[in-house]
């Protein structure tokens, strides 16, 4: 078989077409082999800092850090900006963990599952004194879930004395982010950005900060305070990913930036939900709620003999449908709506299913 040439994963995901280009010129410039305490790290790490404020609109007076990955924050945001916990509120596997890896830190936090198609009260959340910071996932990967801009916007109305703590690995720069209205935001690159893993980002308010002085914590070597002391110079605490770095320059420099990008990706998430809304035999989304859908992950329900009809034939056209993950590994299989995904390559998959599904 033919390697595909696009897949629809929802991470690792679809490479930036121009990234094998990004990479002859990384090897040409020489800062691979630049130290990382250099004057030439530091301008390449200001400039791309200074790319993700103009590109994904973050308020000025808000920091950005570079972590190893997303899950990284997992540890930083409970040692760094709690002293007892927080509330964590998901509906599936990656949220889930989160909560879990919290709780072994800050034994006093504590989780709230719901359903994918539930609503959640926001207005009565079970918070206790216990609870320093509120955390949610605005994409939940495993599922097609989201938590839309205006539920963020009233949960910090709500609680206006908590943090309040987003994960959007598998949204930041696929959609327009209200990044005002939260404290902490996290997420990585192998998604969204068109890049391979290794390389996360940790995007943190004014209040955050504070809060983390208050509490002083520089025990570990990822405390949010010793990654301040850093990023200061635009700096690391350890040696970084520079080769990551230096892509997601180059990507940031030559992408649209995310509100044009969003336009793309709402509109072939409606093309796609519409498509699936009105299949029959067997496929349907699993997220029924509209209010509660993904734009950037879709979650589909199939029949498990359909399902492995679909991604033998979907290989066999030249690309690669999503597992499913979790609780729906065996009943779901999952499609991307990434920017790095070309609207040909798109349209094929969507035409692909239409004929299949119809």
């Amino acid at each position: 078989m033919s390697k595909p040439h696009t897949t629809f994963f929802p991470g690792p995901s679809q490479l930036n077409a121009n990234l094998g280009q990004y990479l002859q010129n990384a090897v040409e410039s020489g800062i691979l082999s630049a130290s990382h305490r250099s004057k030439a790290f530091d301008a390449l790490s200001a400039e791309t800092v200074a790319l993700l404020h103009d590109r994904l609109a973050i308020p000025a007076d808000y920091r950005i850090y570079y972590t190893t990955s997303a899950t990284e924050s997992w540890e930083i945001i409970p040692q760094s900006l709690t002293e007892r916990g927080g509330l964590h509120i998901y509906t599936g596997s990656f949220g889930q963990k989160w909560s879990e890896y919290a709780q072994k830190i800050r034994p006093e936090s504590t989780g709230l599952q719901y359903a994918v198609n539930d609503s959640i009260d926001w207005a009565n959340l079970p918070l206790t004194d216990s609870h320093e910071l509120i955390c949610i996932t605005q994409n939940e990967t495993s599922n097609g879930t989201q938590v839309n801009a205006e539920t963020i916007k009233q949960i910090r109305s709500l609680y206006p004395d908590l943090l309040l703590a987003v994960d959007v690995t598998s949204s930041i720069n696929g959609i327009s982010l209200p990044f005002a209205d939260a404290d902490i935001w996290y997420g990585s690159v192998q998604k969204c950005f068109g890049m391979p893993a290794g390389l996360g980002l940790l995007i943190c308010s004014p209040l955050a900060l504070a809060r983390a002085q208050s509490i002083g914590d520089r025990k570990h070597y990822n405390s949010l305070l010793v990654l301040e002391d850093n990023m200061a110079k635009f700096q690391t605490t350890c040696t970084p990913n520079v080769l990551g770095i230096y892509l997601l320059n180059r990507i940031l420099t030559t992408s649209p930036n995310v509100l044009d990008l969003q336009d793309t990706i709402m509109k072939r998430a409606n093309q796609l939900y519409q498509l699936l809304d009105d299949a029959t035999g067997g496929i349907s989304p699993l997220v029924t709620n509209s209010s509660n859908r993904s734009t950037t992950v879709q979650a589909i329900s199939c029949e498990p003999e359909l399902m492995v009809k679909l991604k033998s034939e979907a290989s066999e056209a030249g690309f690669l449908l999503g597992n499913g993950y979790g609780k729906w590994k065996e009943s779901t299989f999952r499609v991307a709506n990434f920017p790095a995904i070309s609207e040909t390559a798109w349209q094929q998959m969507i035409d692909f299913l239409s004929v299949r599904i119809a």
